[in-house]
């Protein structure tokens, strides 16, 4: 899975566990809901990806060695 998507569902499942959360334990975990959706929106902006970063690290979305190469 390319690291764009991985981003991608970890911020929604993020989104709809703090909505689960706000909604069957506290409202105050809205406020994880603000923190995502703050951080898109920046990320959209300066293209720096805190998420990004951490995965990158954990080498989620590093090219398999296994995986031929489209390269002639």
């Amino acid at each position: 899975m390319k690291l764009e998507n991985v981003i991608r569902a970890l911020a929604g499942t993020m989104i709809l566990t703090s909505l689960a959360l706000a909604h069957f334990v506290h409202p105050n975990w809205i406020w994880l809901t603000v923190f995502v959706g703050a951080n898109l929106l920046q990320s959209a902006f300066t293209g720096f990806c805190p998420a990004e970063t951490m995965l990158k690290k954990l080498g989620v979305g590093a090219c398999c060695p296994a995986t031929p190469s489209t390269k002639s």
